[in-house]
């Protein structure tokens, strides 16, 4: 008998997560929960999880400083956050910290589960990196998850990097953005999700690889198409 997926869900409103709990057993996953910041920060950090539903708004403590802690103990732990708020910024503050998906609420459970299995997926296939790649003005170094440029070290999340290599590994034609959803984050082809997660990884990635994010060389926008990566011999 295979073993169940375990989920942890961190959630400080009862009922969203006790329905999040039936859902995830209606599914056939093993499910822990905490309802406080330091409660879910805890069990993140001492059990094993295939994945962690996070939300931001926690008490004792929010669910960006919950995913950085979770992140520098474990950079391969797969993290959704869950989140009210749905600006660009406050969305990019948790993918910055290097969460895999988001989910604005309300959502829904079609999109939540389309997520989950697509995060799942991705995690226990894994992606190929480029073992370098060298771009205008910066050098990437892809096990380290780091950049190197003449004003010094930039860090990137291991989502970024995935990407960049990707698209490093297809030089020759724009990658559009289902592409990128299907190979980077796992998600099944043709599948109808709402989600800016590339969106916001572009302009994450093009503040951090690009010397004018508003006028980019590395990382291009081929209009109709996609995007494509131009890397330096």
């Amino acid at each position: 008998m295979s073993k169940k997926i375990q989920i942890l869900v961190v959630e400080d409103e009862q009922a969203i997560r006790e329905g999040l709990i039936d859902v995830l057993v209606f599914h056939q996953y093993g499910v822990d929960s905490a309802a406080t910041g330091p409660e879910g920060l805890e069990k993140a950090l001492t059990g094993k999880f295939d994945l962690i539903l996070l939300d931001i708004m926690l008490p004792g403590m929010d669910g960006y400083e919950i995913c950085d802690r979770i992140r520098t103990a474990d950079r391969d732990q797969p993290v959704i956050m869950l989140t009210a708020k749905t600006s660009d910024e406050e969305i990019i503050q948790g993918l910055k910290l290097g969460a895999d998906d988001y989910v604005g609420k309300p959502f829904s459970i079609q999109q939540l589960i389309l997520r989950i299995e697509a995060v799942l997926r991705r995690s226990q296939a894994g992606l190929e990196l480029a073992r370098s790649i060298a771009l205008d003005g910066i050098e990437l170094d892809t096990e380290n998850l780091t950049g190197t440029r003449s004003s010094g070290e930039v860090a990137f999340t291991k989502r970024e990097m995935e990407v960049l290599s990707y698209l490093a590994q297809h030089t020759d034609r724009p990658i559009s953005r289902e592409e990128l959803l299907v190979k980077v984050w796992g998600y099944a082809k043709n599948l109808d999700i709402e989600t800016r997660t590339v969106d916001i990884h572009i302009a994450k990635i093009r503040r951090k690889i690009e010397t004018d994010p508003k006028e980019p060389k590395n990382l291009v926008t081929v209009r109709g198409a996609g995007y494509r990566l131009v890397t330096r011999a």
